[in-house]
Parts: structure tokens; C-alpha cells; sequence
């Protein structure tokens, strides 16, 4: 309690001016004080929510207000800040309330139909809330953000002539970093055609934020008309005999000392054959399938002419070829006919004709050729120098003897599965490899790493608030505290019990110099005295 009221009293005795300077500089140090602690609490803000619609946006804000949340919004505008530590529970919080609710409507829009609306507005509203379930089953993806989807449904007529086909277009909004295969992009297209009537798959275009076609029927691949699905099964061809010729030369040569490269040319046609073929049979004598005899004429004549001469001898009948069947186009033929005339002395009395058909081997094939068959490949090796260290240490390279190459290329073949009659090609060459140094990957440094970076910066920000008051104590007030003290302990006190001091306790002349001094440099308090004196009544030479 002394010490508090010398130290009041030594800080009235001082100067106006330093009177100032210590409050100046009091009122620095306060107020440096609370800008340190006031930044060292303020918390690190992270993202809520972003992109989220003004009606959705504004029922955000409202419930951070009454939970006493402190937020702020990004730069842009775009994202709700909150603080960090607090992300997770605020989110879960306001997903209880239904926060966000993204901005689309589905079929919920059903239940708020009004009675005497028209079938127009009915139909609107069902395309509407078509759309949004749509929306919210491609959001469900992984790799996508946000989505929405558009329908062009054409008014339905009694007419097939003028039957209009529906379409649609998604647009998708990606999260970065990510992306969507083909096979993902073919899935939403079907999903959002099965979801229409009569929408064809073909009539759905899907885009991303960026504005690019992700629906495109054909890929860019280096051969026109292929779609992904075909060229990845290329490529899986060409990857598998890379494979395959890598695992048996590296035994022998090494790794990474050969390199492979295959081209394969594939045939993704689909053709159907059907051939039908006909040969003899292999057993005439039970080939015959039918067989007509006809007959006609009068009686047989007596005979004539000179006994025992041909003449006189009757026609043989005819008879079929069972033994071998007749060359195409002769009597006897399938299909021909055989017509038996008597000799030139019976023509007028009998016809004799005969039909005989046989049955044939007959094949009939159906082929279909399959689709994906490899029509040529093209494969090329090359095979480096073989390297020898000698006795002082020096490498050296030499090529393989030709012994060994023409090893290596019997084997490629029967690894690629190589085939003259399909066209395949094979180059084998031995060629020395550019040798290159390679530089050691430099690690990253300690200095550079991100999550050290975050905590530096954030003891940082303490240890500047801690150096800044440290300096501020020992460098400012301090000192001046102390400079402060110095000059209160130089300076005589007066009071009234010392204004005159006894005699003999000291000179005139010092009294007089003191008073003086006194009077220079607190004319204040040597005022204050006096009137004390005056109020008091009591006479100077009284003084005690």
C-alpha cells in the first residue's frame, strides 16, 4: 500500500509531458495486448457448405444466428465459413432440420396438388419432379457434385407417321480431382432412358461443368469407329502379348533390357455364313430315290427274215445303271430320262421309257464368325547390348551373337503366337540403349512439407504475440518504470513538517537553493503548500 501511494506520488511530482508519455504508452501496450489475445482467439474458419442456393443459403445463416454460431463467407461469395472444430457437428445439426435442401423439388411436388388444376400444369409439375429424382439419383455418385437434368417430352399423337422421340441432357458438376469412365457415363444415360418412355439411350446427352460431351458414341481412339468398350479390348490384347514376351526374356536378357511393343488389328465384324454342298453317294445301289417305267406299243411281230440273224433276235429291255451312277447328262441320270426304241424292224410296234431319280449327299452349314478375332499382329522387340566388366572395373557392351537372336526370336513367336497365314510380323533387332544418368528424386524438404508449414504458422502466431509483449515489458515499460523511479527518489519531498527544516540541520543559503529548485520544477506543489499554509491560519515561524 506505501509503495502504491510513493509510486501515485512520485507519478504526480512528474513533468505534464512525461505525465503523457507514460499514458501514451500505457495505453499502447493495453491495446497491443488485447489486439495479441483477441488474434491469438480467433478461430481458424473452414468450409460448411458452398454452392448453395440464396433460399437454402439464407435458412443457413438464420440457424447459425440462433445457435450463436460465428460464421462469415469466403471471398467469392460462394462458401459459409464456420469454424473449424465445429464442421462436423454444425453439419449434422442442420441436416436434422433439413439443411440443405439443394434446391430440388421431387415427386413430393405431388402431394401439393390443388384441386382444378389443369392437366397442363399437371403434367408440368410431374415432369418437374421427374427431373428432380433424377437429379438427386445421379448426386448420389461419387465423384459428382451436383446435377441436374432436362427433359423434352413431345406432346403424344394418335399418328406413328408424326410419333416424336423424347430426349434429354444432364449436366454434371465434377468434384475436382475426379472423373467419370465411360462405362459411368453409359450408366446415367440408360438410368435416366429407363426412367421415360420410349427415351432411347441414344437421345441422352450428358455434359460436365466445363461444357464437354461425355455421352459421345465413339471414342477418340487411334481407329474410327471404335467405341470404348472395343478399344479397351484391343488394348487388353496388346498389354497381354506385351506381357506375355516380357516374362520370357527377362530370364534371359534382363530386365529392362528389352522393350516390346505390339499392334494388334482386330476384326469386331459380324458376318454369318451358310453354305450348302452336294457330292455323289458313297452307296448308289440304295440312293435310288424313285423310278418310273412307261411302256407302249402293239404286239410283238412274227419273225422274219433268215434264221438265227440278229434281225430276227428281240430288243433286250432297258435296264437302270446301279452299279455306278451315269455322268450328268446321259441316259440315266438323276433326273433324265431313258427312252428305249425298238430296232428298226419293231419301231412300230412298242415305246419303252424309264425315269430314275437317286438321292444325294447334301451339307448345310451355318457359321457365325466370331466377333473380337484377331486378324494381325504386329510385334516389335529390342533387345540391348550385353554388358561385360572387365578386370579394372571399365563396362563394356557387345551385341548378342546371332546364335542367340535367332534363339530370342523363335521364342517371341511362340509367346505372340505367331501366325503366317493371318499375316503377322516380327522384328527382332539388337541395338544398344542411350545411356542416361539419372538424377537422384530430391525428397522434399522438411521446410516444404504442408502439414509442418500449418503448424509453424500457427505457433507462429503465438510467438509473436509472445515476443511482442516480452519486448514491450522489458524494452519500454520497464525501463521507463524504472527511469521513472530513479527521478521520484532524486526529488526532496515536501510537506509541511519539512518545508523548513530546524536550524543548523542544514545551510540558509542550501534552503533557499532547494526551495527554489522546487519552486522551477514543481511550481504545483509548492502552490499546493502554500495554500495549505494560508488555509491553516498558522504563522511561518510556528512551522514545526
Amino acid at each position: 500500500m506505501a509503495d502504491t501511494q510513493f509510486s501515485l506520488a512520485a507519478f504526480m511530482r512528474l513533468p505534464m509531458q512525461q505525465k503523457l508519455l507514460s499514458i501514451i504508452a500505457l495505453s499502447m501496450v493495453a491495446a497491443i495486448a488485447v489486439a495479441g489475445w483477441t488474434w491469438t482467439r480467433t478461430p481458424t474458419f473452414a468450409v460448411l457448405f458452398t454452392n448453395v442456393s440464396e433460399r437454402d443459403g439464407g435458412n443457413i445463416i438464420a440457424a447459425l444466428q440462433q445457435m450463436n454460431t460465428p460464421f462469415k463467407f469466403s471471398e467469392s461469395g460462394g462458401a459459409i465459413l464456420v469454424p473449424q472444430q465445429q464442421v462436423h457437428e454444425l453439419r449434422m445439426r442442420l441436416a436434422s432440420q433439413g439443411l440443405p435442401k439443394g434446391g430440388l423439388v421431387g415427386f413430393e411436388l405431388m402431394e401439393t396438388q390443388k384441386l382444378g388444376m389443369s392437366q397442363f400444369i399437371e403434367q408440368i409439375n410431374f415432369q418437374r419432379a421427374l427431373e428432380g429424382e433424377l437429379s438427386r439419383s445421379i448426386q448420389s455418385l461419387a465423384a459428382v457434385q451436383g446435377a441436374r437434368v432436362h427433359l423434352a417430352m413431345p406432346k403424344q399423337t394418335g399418328f406413328m407417321r408424326d410419333e416424336q422421340k423424347p430426349s434429354a441432357s444432364v449436366v454434371l458438376n465434377i468434384h475436382p480431382g475426379r472423373n467419370l469412365d465411360p462405362n459411368q457415363v453409359a450408366g446415367i444415360a440408360h438410368m435416366v432412358a429407363s426412367s421415360v418412355p420410349h427415351l432411347p439411350a441414344a437421345n441422352v446427352s450428358v455434359i460436365d461443368q466445363s461444357g464437354n460431351l461425355l455421352s459421345s458414341e465413339k471414342s477418340n481412339g487411334r481407329n474410327s469407329g471404335l467405341d470404348a468398350s472395343q478399344l479397351k479390348y484391343m488394348q487388353e490384347i496388346e498389354a497381354s502379348t506385351v506381357r506375355r514376351i516380357e516374362n520370357i526374356l527377362a530370364p534371359m536378357v534382363g530386365p529392362g533390357n528389352f522393350r516390346a511393343q505390339v499392334t494388334a488389328d482386330i476384326d469386331f465384324s459380324q458376318a454369318e455364313q451358310v453354305a450348302e454342298t452336294y457330292k455323289p453317294n458313297s452307296t448308289p445301289e440304295i440312293s435310288i430315290r424313285s423310278q418310273q417305267v412307261s411302256e407302249s406299243g402293239g404286239g410283238i411281230p412274227a419273225a422274219a427274215g433268215v434264221p438265227g440273224a440278229l434281225s430276227n433276235q428281240p430288243p433286250v429291255p432297258a435296264t437302270a445303271p446301279l452299279t455306278s451312277p451315269p455322268a450328268p447328262g446321259t441316259p440315266g441320270a438323276p433326273g433324265a430320262t431313258t427312252t428305249t426304241v425298238a430296232s428298226a424292224a419293231n419301231a412300230a410296234t412298242g415305246r419303252r421309257d424309264a425315269t430314275t431319280n437317286y438321292e444325294l449327299d447334301k451339307t448345310i452349314r451355318h457359321v457365325r464368325q466370331p466377333v473380337g478375332a484377331i486378324k494381325r499382329l504386329s510385334v516389335a522387340v529390342v533387345i540391348n547390348h550385353r554388358k561385360t566388366v572387365a578386370q579394372d572395373g571399365k563396362a563394356s557392351y557387345k551385341p548378342l551373337a546371332s546364335k542367340e537372336m535367332a534363339q530370342i526370336n523363335d521364342l517371341v513367336k511362340e509367346a505372340m503366337g505367331y501366325n503366317k497365314d493371318r499375316g503377322d510380323s516380327l522384328n527382332v533387332q539388337n541395338s544398344p540403349f542411350a545411356t542416361t544418368d539419372s538424377e537422384p528424386v530430391e525428397e522434399t524438404p522438411i521446410w516444404k512439407n504442408p502439414t509442418l508449414i500449418g503448424w509453424v504458422l500457427e505457433g507462429l502466431k503465438y510467438l509473436i504475440f509472445a515476443g511482442l509483449a516480452a519486448y514491450l515489458f522489458f524494452g519500454v515499460v520497464k525501463p521507463f518504470l524504472r527511469k521513472l523511479m530513479d527521478s521520484a527518489s532524486r526529488m526532496p519531498v515536501i510537506t509541511e513538517e519539512t518545508a523548513f527544516a530546524a536550524p543548523g540541520a542544514a545551510s540558509y543559503d542550501q534552503k533557499v537553493q532547494a526551495a527554489r529548485d522546487l519552486a522551477r520544477q514543481e511550481p504545483k506543489v509548492v502552490a499546493t503548500v502554500i495554500k495549505d499554509w494560508v488555509g491553516g491560519n498558522q504563522p511561518a515561524g510556528k512551522v514545526q
